[in-house]
C-alpha cells in the first residue's frame, strides 16, 4: 500500500503554530491593556462646549505610572485632547485639581489643551512637556483681585519654622509700607471680594503646581480651600441682588418676603408683619447683633428657604 504524505510538514505546522500563538498573545495583551485602561479611567468632570456638545475630562494611566488628564467628546469618545501629563510622583488628587482649574478656564474661554498623540500614551512626561501643557507662570500673570476698598489679594510665599516656605493668601494695602498687610485665609479673601473667583481658581492652580515639588508647604492652603468648598455657609451676594431686583420689578417688600418665609412679628395691637430685620441680616444689608458690618455669608438651607418660599425660584438661581 502506498503511503500518503501529509499536506504540511511538521516544521511548517510548528511555524504556523508559533505565528498563531504570537498573534493570540498580542491580541490578549491588547485586550488586557484595554481592560486595564478601562478599569483605571476616572471621570473627573464634564462640561458643555460652545456647540452644545457634552465633553468629559478623564484621568488615564500613562507610561511609567504617569497619569494623563484627557478631554474628549462624551458621546463619541473621540476628539481626544491632552490637558496635562502628570508624572508618577505627583499625588493622585492633583488630577482633580487640574481638572477643576481647567473647567474654570473653559468657562472663561481660556481652556488650554492640544490634540492627544500616540507618543503621549507611550512616553513618560518630561519636565518641559509638563510646563508646556500647564504653564507655571500662568498664576503670576493673572490679574490680582482687588476688593471694593482697594485692598489687593495675592498668593505669596512666607517663611515658617520649617525648612521650606508656606504658600498663603496675603492682603495688601493700597498704600505701600502701610504696615497693615497680613496673611488671610481663603475664606477671608472670598468674603472680602464677595466672589469665589478668581480666588478659588488661582488656589487650585497653585496647589497643582506646587504640591508635587516638595519645596513649598501647601497644607494650610489646601485645608482652607477644602473648608470653603465643603462648607454649607455660602455667599449671599447673588441672593441679595435677586431680592432687590424682584422688589423693584414686582413691587414687593422685604416684609412680604419674610412673611412667605414664615418669619412673622406682631406689634402691640396684634397686627402681623414680616420680620424684615431677620431678612435684611440674611441678605447682608444689616449687620448681625454686636457687629459693625453686614455679613457676606448665609447658610445654604436659609438661602434655599428664601429662594423657594420668599421668591418662588430655584436656589440655584440665587447662588454664586
Amino acid at each position: 500500500m502506498a503511503s500518503t504524505l501529509s499536506s504540511s510538514t511538521p516544521s511548517h505546522r510548528r511555524a504556523a503554530g508559533r505565528e498563531t500563538g504570537t498573534r493570540s498573545r498580542q491580541r490578549r495583551a491588547h485586550e488586557q491593556r484595554r481592560r486595564t485602561i478601562g478599569r483605571a479611567q476616572r471621570t473627573l468632570g464634564r462640561y458643555t462646549d460652545g456647540q452644545g456638545r457634552t465633553r468629559e475630562v478623564l484621568a488615564w494611566p500613562g507610561a511609567a505610572a504617569s497619569v494623563l488628564v484627557v478631554d474628549r467628546d462624551h458621546a463619541t469618545r473621540s476628539d481626544l485632547r491632552l490637558v496635562a501629563h502628570m508624572a508618577a510622583d505627583e499625588p493622585p488628587e492633583n488630577a482633580a485639581l487640574i481638572c477643576a482649574s481647567y473647567l474654570v478656564d473653559v468657562a472663561g474661554d481660556r481652556g488650554r489643551c492640544r490634540l492627544m498623540t500616540v507618543e503621549d500614551m507611550c512616553d513618560a512626561p518630561s519636565l518641559e512637556q509638563q510646563e508646556a501643557i500647564f504653564d507655571a507662570e500662568a498664576v503670576g500673570q493673572e490679574t490680582q483681585p482687588v476688593d471694593r476698598h482697594g485692598w489687593c489679594y495675592r498668593l505669596e510665599l512666607q517663611p515658617t519654622r520649617m525648612s521650606i516656605p508656606e504658600l498663603r493668601w496675603w492682603r495688601r494695602h493700597p498704600q505701600p509700607q502701610s504696615g497693615a498687610d497680613r496673611p488671610v485665609s481663603v475664606r477671608e479673601a472670598v468674603a472680602s471680594l464677595e466672589s469665589y473667583e478668581p480666588v478659588r481658581a488661582l488656589t487650585i492652580r497653585s496647589l497643582s503646581l506646587h504640591s508635587a515639588t516638595g519645596e513649598v508647604s501647601t497644607t494650610v492652603l489646601r485645608a482652607e480651600l477644602t473648608r470653603v468648598q465643603e462648607s454649607p455657609i455660602v455667599l449671599n451676594r447673588r441672593l441679595r441682588e435677586v431680592v432687590l431686583t424682584t422688589i423693584a420689578r414686582n413691587k414687593l417688600s422685604l416684609s412680604e418676603i419674610a412673611l412667605r418665609c414664615g418669619r412673622v412679628k406682631h406689634d402691640r395691637r396684634g397686627n402681623e408683619s414680616g420680620e424684615t430685620s431677620w431678612l435684611a441680616r440674611r441678605l447682608g444689608i444689616l449687620p448681625e447683633g454686636g457687629r459693625s458690618t453686614p455679613t457676606p455669608w448665609i447658610h445654604s438651607d436659609v438661602l434655599a428657604l428664601i429662594a423657594r418660599s420668599g421668591l418662588g425660584v430655584s436656589p440655584r438661581e440665587v447662588e454664586l
